[in-house]
């Protein structure tokens, strides 16, 4: 066999250190055994590893499918529960409220921005006298006094980056959500 396809089966065995040594073993068997198969139908070894994926994603598969698989009552179970609700729990009194709360106010940001710089622009251009417009923009006190033209035109690109990040943000807390529930989907019909 391949040093690359060893490598591959020596991350993966690392990867499954929470296993017992049997289960590891049988799994590693089973993993080299496909790989064999593989190589039997003349494919090279970088072939084999990208029909494989990851080896750590591929350890993790192996992880969810004992954990969901097991029937009864165990300690291991047991323990894998708990430490996928301590961790859930945890986690979410975190992240949820914190993509919640960013991702709207980015967004709301990246729109409102605009207007203000465009109305700060407009007060500069049209000598329109709106009071405190100065506090309006990106503002470097002391540092750099910007025109409202480039100022303007710098709002307009940190809006477009506050748009993709709060779109970002909410995307990413949809995902979360959606992978806790699918876990929690596998775990309960493991019951």
């Amino acid at each position: 066999m391949n040093t690359t396809l060893e490598k591959y089966l020596n991350t993966v065995d690392r990867h499954l250190k929470p296993l017992q040594v049997s289960e590891r073993v049988d799994i590693v068997k089973e993993i080299k055994s496909s790989m064999i198969e593989m190589e039997n139908e003349q494919l090279s070894p970088q072939e084999i590893i990208d029909r494989l994926g990851a080896p750590k994603e591929l350890a993790r598969a192996y992880l969810g499918d004992l954990i969901t698989s097991k029937k009864g009552v165990s300690w291991n179970k047991f323990l894998c529960l708990c430490a996928f609700y301590s961790l859930v729990g945890l986690s979410g009194v975190i992240i949820i409220p914190a993509l919640a709360i960013i991702a709207p106010v980015f967004i709301g940001c990246a729109f409102i921005a605009p207007i203000l710089s465009a109305v700060k622009l407009a007060n500069y251009l049209f000598h329109l006298g709106i009071p405190y417009m100065e506090h309006v923009g990106i503002v470097l006190s002391g540092i750099v006094e910007l025109n409202p033209v480039v100022e303007f035109l710098l709002t307009l690109i940190v809006s477009a980056l506050l748009y993709w990040a709060g779109r970002g943000a909410w995307k990413l807390m949809l995902f979360y959500i959606k992978s806790v529930s699918r876990t929690k989907e596998k775990i309960s019909a493991a019951d």
